[in-house]
């Protein structure tokens, strides 16, 4: 056993420290139990010393316990978490560091010092239990978000052939879901073909473009010209969801089965008219973004166009023209058009393919808005 006059000169500094302290002697028995382990263990000096500590601890930890205790003896040292049993039957977490020293005599002892850690293992619960309810909450946003994207799938425009006249579409959100959406609407008179970008990218810009495509839908049902129904759709939108926290900007075309073709834009991007065997025109917006003013249109808001057969129609986003490559130089308006004109020997589903190609090489890295266009070829 450790001698007495060692046991008397440590035990005065071991009881100052704000940790739980017991010395064992070589024969692994408990020869000093500082206050402080004795108020974490809630047991009295008289039932600790003498006793071997594995005696503290239920049959089915002590092997674990044992294993400890071997690593400290073959290498003088061993720190690891375990917890301390109490007699109420509590176990109380504690981060353990146990040594071995010589003691005045000789002996080998064992000092081992335990750090209550119930505070930490407590939080360390309380986190382990939020990220359960966040993961399970992401697989419920995940779900929900697979849903929102078959929605918003379903607002992309069509392709179609509608009385010679053929219609390849694109659609591409920057994220799951985004803020462009389009319509390819026959009627038996004519084809509409609007093109809609909501300011924004994600989930708020989704909702706003869903309310816009059901209040366009209603509004092209009824019959009336095209300029009336984007300010039709303009009041509304002023009416309802009136705010300068977001704004849309629309390409719309009508084509009739005499070839007349009119265009309205409202802030969007020039619309590209690929002339068959010629140069490609670029048809300018002649009116202000809606959503934010009441008075978007202009005295004159719509642009005739003169088609020919094999002529095609170019409707697009601006996150077709919006992108960079690793120079950051930006693809901008001309140099879709130089992309665009590009393809007009194509096949109407070739030369979409080929839009789509040229944009993607010169693009470097993800896109950062949503990409969405119409191509459109004028039948004979």
């Amino acid at each position: 056993m450790a001698s007495h006059n060692w046991l008397a000169q440590v035990s005065s500094v071991l009881e100052c420290l704000n940790q739980g302290v017991i010395i064992n002697d070589p024969e692994r028995r408990i020869v000093f139990a500082n206050a402080m382990f004795l108020e974490m263990i809630q047991r009295s000096s008289e039932e600790l010393l003498g006793r071997n500590v594995a005696e503290l601890f239920p049959p089915e930890d002590v092997p674990r316990l044992i294993e400890h205790i071997a690593h400290r003896e073959e290498t003088g040292r061993a720190q690891f978490e375990f917890y301390i049993p109490q007699a109420d039957g509590g176990r109380l977490p504690v981060a353990v560091t146990s040594k071995l020293v010589k003691s005045s005599d000789g002996q080998s002892v064992g000092i081992v010092t335990a750090t209550d850690i119930s505070e930490q293992k407590r939080i360390e619960l309380e986190l382990r239990n939020a990220n359960a309810q966040l993961l399970e909450r992401q697989c419920q946003v995940e779900l929900e978000l697979q849903l929102a994207e078959r929605v918003q799938q379903s607002l992309a425009p069509r392709t179609l052939v509608w009385g010679g006249f053929s219609v390849e579409t694109h659609y591409q959100p920057a994220w799951s879901i985004g803020g462009d959406f389009g319509l390819v609407a026959p009627k038996p008179e004519y084809l509409d073909i609007l093109l809609c970008d909501v300011s924004g990218h994600g989930i708020s810009s989704a909702l706003v473009a869903n309310r816009i495509y059901s209040e366009v839908l209603t509004q092209i049902e009824r019959p009336g010209e095209l300029c009336a129904i984007l300010r039709n759709l303009n009041d509304f939108v002023l009416r309802t969801l009136g705010s300068s926290s977001f704004y849309f900007t629309v390409a719309a075309i009508r084509l009739d089965q005499s070839r007349g073709l009119q265009f309205v834009g409202t802030g969007h991007p020039p619309a590209m008219i690929i002339r068959r065997g010629g140069s490609l025109e670029l048809i300018e917006s002649r009116n202000k973004v809606l959503g934010l003013f009441e008075h978007a249109f202009e005295p004159l808001p719509s642009t005739q166009i003169d088609v020919n057969p094999g002529d095609r129609v170019f409707l697009y986003t601006d996150g077709m023209t919006e992108v960079f490559n690793v120079q950051d130089e930006m693809l901008g308006i001309e140099g879709l058009a130089k992309i665009a004109d590009r393809t007009q020997g194509l096949p109407l589903s070739e030369a979409k393919r080929s839009i789509l190609d040229q944009v993607a090489a010169w693009q470097s890295g993800p896109a950062q808005d949503d990409m969405s266009f119409v191509l459109l070829e004028i039948g004979s």
